[in-house]
């Protein structure tokens, strides 16, 4: 936060300014699952989200990953051909857009979110569990209400 010295102007102290802990911290914990995903299944960050989109959408066009991961087109593209390399993803025509391609799950990538999916809950419920139901709920909030005033603004 901006931090006034003696009624003058608002001085910027890195540590305290709220854009940048929400980095970092993004960061330390997007670093640690990182590392727990490429150990155990071999998935770098963009390919498990993409994975877990996938998985829940069904089919899904590569735009629309990009809208709702908030990844670039250049990032979802790779880990779509990495994840379609591995047999984890295939293409399927898209009818509504023939210049398009929907993804979704081979059964080789349904089996490995049966494995990831709760491997990721319990490095969260591991990440969180010093928490209050309270303060994960009120935190949730928060970082909504951070996504839509960024968005809005």
């Amino acid at each position: 936060m901006l931090r006034s010295q003696d009624g003058g102007a608002a001085v910027l102290r890195l540590d305290d300014f709220l854009p940048y802990r929400l980095s970092i911290a993004s960061n330390l914990v997007s670093g640690h699952i990182a590392s727990a995903y490429e150990q155990l299944f071999g998935l770098s960050i963009p390919e498990w989200r993409l994975v877990a989109i996938v998985a829940e959408e069904g089919r899904i066009a590569q735009s629309a990953i990009c809208e709702r991961s908030r990844m670039d087109k250049v990032t979802v593209s790779r880990a779509a051909i990495a994840l379609a390399d591995r047999g984890l993803v295939a293409r399927v025509p898209h009818d509504g857009d023939r210049r398009s391609h929907l993804l979704m799950l081979t059964a080789a990538g349904e089996e490995l979110y049966a494995q990831v999916a709760p491997k990721a809950l319990e490095l969260e419920a591991r990440l969180f569990a010093e928490f209050s139901e309270e303060e994960l709920a009120g935190f949730t909030a928060m970082l909504r209400r951070m996504e839509r005033a960024v968005l809005e603004s």
